[in-house]
């Protein structure tokens, strides 16, 4: 037999030669062995190998798989890697789009054939003992895309065509003494990368490990481990089914339990009575172990493998773990991090780590398997998962809906030579990750519409396991309903979904994707939330998605940054769509995490003035599992701290009173119920908080007789007004429009200047990602106008009044909209130097509305040193501030604008009562606010910060920018392609008013 390379355009040509997909199980010699993880049946063979690289097959070398052709001269490439990210090639990120769309002209099916790189790798390996009589060697290719064809010392052994899924092969009869050449080549595009259009990186390569195996002379081919619960959970039936290869018997051991027995043919069981049931809560693993024998008794492997025993199914019409509604409080997970989709599982175990630690209990594997390991870990930490075959056509589907083919074009669809490969890839997904509990349903793929074909995939499930299936197609392709367990959609409006669950109450309902994280957003998500304690159907859903796209680049300048689509050069490209995490690319949390885990903790607790309430909702622990520590704080100072002893079941809801009363002195308290770990878990240490919620509650103070003010000095000159009083001096200029100068600490230059230019009036800032999904530039491009270029209205002096003995300046500016609106500006100066600001919009009638209302005013660099008093730590915006807490905070300006890969709105911070900059000193501004404000201090202005692609294109640090406002457009977050702020969090429209004030401090 020999490889036929055109035959990578036949999408019926997937596999040859491949061994079928089976259990992920490790086998060894003996039970010391398995202690020590350490199996003498594997030879890793990652490494450097020898690499060729071809532009397209045609430059390929012929002849290169020979054992006597010298590739010495080739360069070496690390395995596993992505030859895009070794030198080779180039990085592409696309959305939708096909790579090479635009490019070359071929249909489904067809390759690309002027560029379609090609890796050709050559490694050698001697086996350190030679096969054992009956011994069989294998390799594994864990990962390579988008397929590979593999030679044993010059013989052809076959072909695989499943990028996420192992390819092996048999590789005994090609097999020699002593040194052995094992090559292979790894094509970019074949007809398989037409179901392969996720929305990632396109890369290529060998990119998990190849593994050498020994397999023994008997031995155990499959291993299938299924466990039944009784309806009252109290028993249980673990049953293993092995396939064997060879003349031998299998013994099977549950620790602590017994021995299987034999059942019905070739069944393994045993009773286990009262379990103890996996769930995410409790992620108990029993220890089977597996000896296998051969005709003469003695051992010639055993299998280790660790089985949750739990039940999850559609019960009584709704999605359940062992008995309990669930809700996934989930995230949709890309393997991706610093070496692309290269991934350890130390990498892999720090992510799981984190969602735990963050109240994710259900990942969705978009959209292909990953990592035998990963699903090994979720086990041991306790997460369910979503399954997710390798399917992906959206580039198909899209051109369907612009009605540019016909349904019978679509791929898959119902196209004969499209099932095959289909259900191949079902069984490598299915037979490989079966024993995993972690594992709750198998998903269909994603963004391919629907058809028979992925009919036949669903229906293969069903028929080989007991899970849920799922797919999300079935909502643009209602043909074959039947292909879904559930209902599921993506980012629909919280209120479209209880729409629809008025009148359709067939089906539990899940959000495969929803809260779709692009730059700042994330907004409004506690809609989705309450809805699923609200609506039994809805079951919760996945955060899409839980790490940035972004690769680490160098700009010419030498500074590093991430870089997304179209940084390497590449077209077509998506931009920064591929940055839409929870997480940076560096997977740090962003600012959202605190909301996210406040959403999906397992509490609900409302804080009154002399009791809390709490619900309990998770489904099997009591909140007696965890430490409740209740806390009275005022203006950043503890004033008690105590414990308190809570007992509320699974599911209900208990009320207690506080430990302590709030003091008699007036002022604002905050009461924290924080509700936290007792032990050290895997995932976190002893103490770490996984539910809180915050009251604040205010101390009236009884009405006082007004304190007599000092008077400043007002000076009323040709073109200035100056107002001055024993620390301060103010300048208003009526030639420039506004407040030029403001000093506080008069020194014998005339004091310190506190303002680098005059406030202004500020309407705008930098789009969000959110906001240019919807164009927002385009309709709100009047109110950068009106931010950058207002002009005061005659006369040339501000208008003075003397109130109450403070000095009242006003301004009134034009603002360039059309029609033309409106803004006051009334600085009231006492004689302490505190300057009161009033601001009073009269927009141009019919204009949309603001991204936000308030004052820019810029100050020194070197005050830096941000201190507030309102919701924090990160920052917050009106439609994402529940994981907030008013507290006293402290910042530096310098790393407040969140490093989104695109620089943005972000840094903001909503409810403070009050914020300070200063210098190294102890000396700047004291900003303040009778109803609380949103208050920003940046190294830059909005203009900057829209002007910069990436944060490395941000000018030097000149200036410390301020802008207190009376809102900001909440950041949204539904999706990012057109949905925009819910109403409630918009800036209101009308005319507005906004007050606060600020003075100097040293």
């Amino acid at each position: 037999m020999t490889f036929d390379i055109d035959r990578i355009a036949d999408p019926t040509w997937f596999g040859e030669s491949r061994l079928p997909a089976h259990s992920d199980h490790r086998w060894f010699a003996c039970a010391a062995e398995a202690e020590r993880d350490e199996s003498s049946f594997e030879q890793c063979l990652n490494g450097l190998w020898k690499f060729h690289y071809a532009k397209n097959p045609a430059s390929t070398l012929p002849g290169f798989e020979a054992p006597d052709f010298d590739c010495s001269g080739w360069d070496d490439i690390a395995v596993p890697g992505h030859l895009q990210l070794q030198g080779y090639d180039r990085p592409q990120y696309t959305n939708v789009q096909y790579p090479w769309d635009g490019h070359e002209a071929v249909v489904p099916g067809q390759v690309p054939l002027r560029y379609n790189p090609v890796g050709s790798y050559v490694t050698t390996f001697t086996l350190d003992r030679p096969l054992a009589a009956g011994e069989r060697l294998s390799v594994s290719f864990k990962g390579a895309e988008s397929a590979v064809a593999v030679w044993l010392n010059g013989t052809w052994i076959g072909y695989g065509a499943d990028s996420f899924t192992p390819s092996e092969f048999d590789l005994t009869d090609a097999l020699i003494d002593g040194e052995n050449t094992l090559a292979a080549q790894v094509f970019k595009w074949t007809a398989g990368s037409w179901i392969e259009d996720q929305d990632f990186y396109r890369f290529s390569g060998i990119f998990r490990d190849v593994v050498l195996y020994r397999r023994p002379a008997v031995h155990a081919e499959d291993v299938r481990v299924t466990t039944r619960v009784r309806a009252d959970l109290a028993e249980a039936t673990v049953s293993v089914q092995v396939a064997l290869a060879g003349d031998g018997a299998v013994r099977a051991t549950l620790a602590g339990i017994g021995e299987l027995t034999a059942a019905e043919e070739g069944t393994l069981s045993l009773t286990v009575p009262s379990p103890r049931l996996w769930s995410a809560e409790d992620p108990y693993l029993y220890d089977l172990l597996l000896e296998v024998t051969d005709a003469s008794g003695a051992v010639t492997e055993v299998v280790p493998q660790r089985v949750g025993i739990r039940r999850f199914g559609v019960e009584d019409g709704l999605l359940k773990i062992n008995g309990s509604r669930v809700v996934f409080t989930g995230v949709n997970r890309h393997e991706f991090g610093s070496a692309g989709r290269v991934m350890s599982r130390e990498q892999t175990e720090a992510d799981l780590r984190l969602m735990k630690a963050n109240n994710i209990n259900a990942v969705r594997t978009s959209h292909y398997p990953n990592n035998s390991f990963f699903y090994e870990l979720c086990d041991i930490y306790g997460l369910y998962v979503i399954d997710e075959m390798n399917l992906e056509s959206h580039g198909l589907w899209e051109q369907h809906g612009r009605g540019l083919t016909t349904l019978e074009e679509l791929v898959p669809g119902d196209r004969p030579e499209w099932h095959d490969v289909l259900l191949d890839r079902a069984a490598n997904l299915l037979e490989r990750d079966k024993n995993h509990a972690c594992v709750v349903m198998w998903s269909c793929g994603n963004e391919s519409f629907g058809g028979s074909n992925i009919l036949a995939v669903a229906d293969w499930f069903r028929a080989h396991d007991t899970r849920p299936v799922h797919y999300e197609g079935v909502y643009w392709d209602p043909r074959y309903p039947e292909t879904s367990d559930v209902v599921s959609r993506m980012y629909p409006p919280s209120a479209e979904i209880e729409e629809y669950l008025a009148t359709h109450r067939d089906k539990p309902y899940i959000l495969c994707e929803y809260a779709h994280a692009m730059g700042n957003s994330f907004g409004a998500v506690d809609r989705y939330v309450d809805l699923a304690y609200r609506d039994p159907l809805f079951q919760g859903g996945f955060i899409w998605d839980f790490a940035d796209q972004a690769i680490a680049l160098v700009d010419r300048y030498g500074t590093p940054y991430f870089g997304y689509g179209g940084d390497a050069g590449e077209a077509p490209h998506d931009g920064d769509f591929s940055a839409n995490g929870i997480l940076f690319a560096d997977h740090t949390p962003k600012p959202f995490v605190p909301e996210m885990k406040y959403l999906y903790q397992g509490f609900r607790t409302v804080v009154g003035r002399e009791g809390f309430e709490v619900e309990n909702r998770h489904l099997f622990t009591p909140t007696s599992a965890y430490e409740c520590v209740v806390t009275l704080r005022r203006e950043g100072r503890t004033l008690a701290e105590a414990a308190v002893g809570t007992d509320v079941a699974p599911g209900d809801t208990g009320s207690y009173p506080l430990p302590f009363g709030l003091p008699a002195l007036p002022g604002e308290y905050t009461v924290d119920v924080s509700f936290r770990l007792r032990a050290a878990t895997a995932w976190a240490p002893a103490g770490h908080e996984v539910g809180h919620q915050q009251g604040v509650f205010t101390v009236a103070a009884p009405p006082r007789p007004a304190r007599p003010q000092r008077a400043p000095e007002i000076v009323t000159g040709i073109h200035n007004i100056g107002v001055r009083g024993e620390h301060f001096l103010a300048l208003f200029s009526g030639i420039h429009g506004g407040l030029i100068s403001y000093r506080y600490g008069l020194t014998s230059d005339g004091g310190r200047e506190l303002l680098r230019s005059i406030p202004q009036p500020n309407f705008w800032h930098a789009p969000t990602s959110n906001e240019r999904g919807w164009d927002m530039p385009f309709r709100d491009g009047q109110w950068l106008l009106a931010s950058r270029y207002p002009r005061q209205r005659p006369p040339i002096i501000p208008a003075l009044d003397v109130v109450d003995s403070a000095a009242e300046v006003r301004f009134t500016y034009v603002l360039p909209t059309t029609p033309a609106g409106e803004c006051d500006v009334t600085y009231r100066v006492d004689g302490d130097g505190h300057v009161g600001v009033t601001m009073a919009l009269r927009p141009g009638e019919g204009l949309p509305d603001l991204p936000e209302f308030g004052l820019l005013l810029t100050a020194d660099a070197s005050l830096r040193h941000l201190r507030w008093y309102g919701e924090g730590p990160q920052e917050s915006y009106a439609d994402r501030r529940k994981g907030a807490r008013v507290d006293v905070h402290t910042g530096d300006v310098r790393t407040q604008l969140t490093p989104y890969v695109r620089p943005q709105e972000a840094g903001s911070h909503t409810g403070v009562r009050w914020a300070e900059v200063t210098d190294d000193r102890g000396a700047g501004l004291r900003f303040d606010a009778e109803v609380p404000m949103e208050f920003s201090a940046l190294p830059w202005t909005p203009f900057e910060i829209e002007n910069a692609l990436h944060p490395n294109e941000l000018p030097p640090v000149h200036r410390t920018v301020l802008r207190p406002a009376l809102m900001r457009r909440g950041v949204a977050g539904d999706h990012a392609w057109g949905a925009m702020t819910h109403p409630e969090y918009l800036v209101p429209s009308g005319p507005l008013e906004f007050r606060f004030g600020f003075r100097g401090i040293r």
